[in-house]
């Protein structure tokens, strides 16, 4: 099951670093300047244990938290570092002593063990060379996951990247969900804050940030494509519902009056979910083949099983439209996922009655966990509407005010702009947190069934003899939780 790179996470290559016992602490200046090396820890008792007279003692008898950490590329005095008050670079290397205690020595040598994207092992081999260490690729220990990195190749990627990091990390062997996840996201988005007025504040809101505007949001910079997105969506839900800062006439109704005619915006949100669940169960089902095999994704009720139980009880909802057959053939492929899911289950859960049981709660919830959710995509018009609602209630104030004429116009436009204010924070908040639920709960649970663990290089800002600051010169900002 080979696929594009770009749908999997960064491919991980398992490492040694090895150097001799007197050029190790530059060997690891040079990894820490690379920052694209996660080394294990472990108590090897290696060369530079902290001490009484280690970094890492005096850090804490400085009793001083510093501001971040640094490694002087040169070996450093450390009672001269700790009299002038370096926190900063006693950190670092307290950092560097904590590393090399976990080498494992074979007389001169020392030898750490680690994770380093498969793309950056030669540069970072090069780079070691030149201090007398070695970067050596091992074969991966078997039964070991290695980290997972997602991509974060081009500024819409990295916008979208946070959003699957809040759910918790992918594991490795998984799809990469980042850019689908963030497309669904803004669309859901979209649909609950269908206002083109409104969509446009948004749409400028994230060129701003494109543009650095305003300063004190400059953190929030990297998320301007998913925010200009969203802003994108409501744009396109309002012309397609004639919303513009509420019914106001400006657009006319390209698909639907979400007041006027509430069911066809249900039916069509409850038909939107119901294809993002189908997509959800076909990355379920690949993942499921990727963690463990055939038989894997086979039985699992977020596999190929719960994949045909969804699948036939949407076939006998149909039969609502379609008929009896219709109704016969769903109950048949639902009934072959309910087989196919309780064989997978009873493997796990073991014989007896307790075992029975326990399949029979699980294969239950899961019937009922489909209904609710196709259901739950129902929100995705209801808050729709909640938004047309309050625009029209702040545009009809707005007319009768301004129907009177005189002072009453002030107060209108007064009221007109502190109701849309209030529309749009109120409705960007809970549609926001609504399309985070349906991502979650409905699309995620599906998607994933375990945790990965994050690549967590190691990374420290180098200063060499002059103080000048010195790192590794391609992306160091596309790394997850760098140090």
């Amino acid at each position: 099951m080979r696929r594009p790179e770009a749908m999997v996470p960064v491919r991980m290559r398992r490492v040694a670093i090895i150097a001799p016992r007197d050029t190790l602490r530059d060997t690891l200046v040079r990894v820490a300047e690379a920052g694209c090396v996660e080394i294990d820890h472990t108590e090897g008792g290696g060369p530079g244990v902290p001490g009484q007279g280690s970094a890492s003692h005096r850090l804490r008898r400085s009793r001083v938290e510093p501001e971040r950490a640094v490694l002087s590329a040169p070996a450093p005095d450390l009672d001269a570092l700790e009299r002038a008050g370096r926190t900063d670079l006693l950190a670092g290397e307290a950092q560097l002593e904590e590393r090399r205690g976990s080498a494992v020595l074979r007389g001169d040598i020392a030898a750490l063990a680690g994770w380093c994207p498969a793309d950056d092992v030669p540069a970072t081999a090069r780079r070691l060379a030149t201090a007398g260490g070695a970067l050596v690729p091992l074969r991966a220990p078997r039964g070991v996951e290695p980290p997972t990195l997602l991509r974060e190749a081009g500024a819409v990627r990295r916008s979208f990247v946070p959003l699957v990091r809040t759910y918790g990390t992918v594991p490795y062997p998984d799809l990469d969900p980042t850019l689908p996840a963030g497309i669904a996201y803004v669309v859901m988005f979209g649909v609950m804050f269908g206002d083109a007025g409104h969509g446009a504040l948004l749409l400028l809101a994230g060129l701003a940030l494109r543009l650095g505007r305003p300063r004190r949001a400059a953190s929030l910079r990297p998320l301007w494509p998913f925010i200009a997105g969203a802003g994108l969506a409501a744009c396109l839900a309002g012309a397609a519902y004639g919303e513009f800062f509420g019914p106001t006439d400006v657009l006319p109704v390209l698909w639907l009056d979400p007041l006027r005619d509430p069911l066809r915006l249900i039916v069509a949100a409850i038909g939107f979910g119901a294809l993002l669940l189908a997509l959800a169960y076909a990355a379920g089902i690949a993942n499921r083949w990727r963690e463990g095999g055939p038989a894997n994704a086979l039985f699992a009720l977020s596999g190929i099983a719960g994949a045909m139980l969804y699948a036939g009880l949407a076939v006998m909802g149909g039969g609502v439209w379609f008929g009896r057959a219709a109704v016969v053939a769903g109950a048949v492929i639902a009934g072959a996922g309910l087989l196919l899911a309780g064989s997978g289950l009873s493997a796990v859960a073991g014989g007896g009655a307790q075992g029975a049981v326990q399949v029979g709660i699980r294969l239950f919830d899961g019937v009922l966990r489909i209904g609710s959710n196709v259901i739950s995509f129902a929100r995705l018009a209801a808050f729709g509407l909640t938004h047309a609602a309050l625009g029209a209630i702040v545009w009809r104030g707005t007319t009768a005010l301004a129907d009177r004429g005189g002072v009453a116009v002030l107060a209108a436009a007064v009221l007109f702009a502190v109701g849309n204010a209030l529309a749009f924070a109120l409705e960007a908040l809970v549609a926001g947190v609504q399309a985070l639920r349906l991502e979650f709960y409905e699309l995620f649970s599906r998607v994933f069934e375990a945790q990965g663990r994050p690549f967590r290089p190691w990374r420290l800002p180098v200063l060499n003899g002059e103080g000048h600051v010195s790192a590794a010169p391609r992306g160091e900002a596309t790394y997850e939780e760098a140090m």
